[in-house]
């Protein structure tokens, strides 16, 4: 084959492959970060939340046309069983154990955010996501959390705060209604909420 058709065919499928590989960078820089945020809501609009941060702060927060919303509603430690999918809040232990900070049960049958990974409830706090195996019983207890590639175990003191989620709708957006909102930037600069938690009754989701 001469050099000339050689070239004709791999310059095609060069500048494809480096088209392909620009999109994916650009894919990746352009995923925006998501930011908790725990807020009051103060006035609710027809596309968007007027809230109140911890310290006083007044934000936006836009609604997305696929917003997810659980309801926080509150819960015991018997609530708590083998094969109970939950989430956790946590600091280490010096014996490599975790603490809970809070727990919170999730519907029968639904998986979110499975697996272990940094949280920002308190300083070196995590998040563990997972299905309850053991259940031990002490003056509160000791559950093993068990997620794809690995578990961890929890002691769950009992002052700890405890919750159930389910499944809400936009009911649950009311003046004086405790969140947390999962927030990411919209290409305008808009702060857009595609994921929340509130607490129902006056619950202050504890995660």
């Amino acid at each position: 084959m001469k050099i000339t058709q050689l070239l004709h065919r791999l310059v095609p499928a060069l500048a494809a492959s480096a088209f392909l590989a620009y999109g994916s960078m650009a894919v990746a820089q352009t995923a925006a970060p998501v930011v908790r945020v725990r807020a009051t809501i103060d006035k609710v609009n027809a596309d968007n939340l007027e809230v109140s941060v911890k310290g006083g702060k007044k934000m936006t927060l836009k609604l997305a046309p696929d917003l997810t919303l659980f309801a926080v509603s509150h819960a015991a430690i018997g609530d708590i069983k083998s094969d109970s999918f939950i989430g956790t809040a946590a600091v280490p232990l010096p014996d490599g154990t975790l603490k809970a900070l809070e727990v919170h049960v999730f519907p029968a049958g639904m998986k979110v955010g499975e697996g272990h990974y940094a949280w920002d409830l308190g300083k070196n706090s995590s998040m563990t996501n997972g299905t309850v195996g053991d259940v031990v019983v002490t003056s509160g207890r000791t559950i093993t959390v068990k997620y794809p590639d690995g578990e961890k175990k929890i002691v769950v003191p009992a002052d700890v705060p405890i919750v159930s989620l389910d499944k809400g709708d936009r009911s649950l957006l009311a003046p004086g209604a405790h969140g947390v909102f999962f927030v990411s930037k919209a290409a305008d600069g808009s702060d857009v909420v595609k994921r929340a938690s509130v607490g129902k009754d006056g619950v202050v989701p504890p995660m």
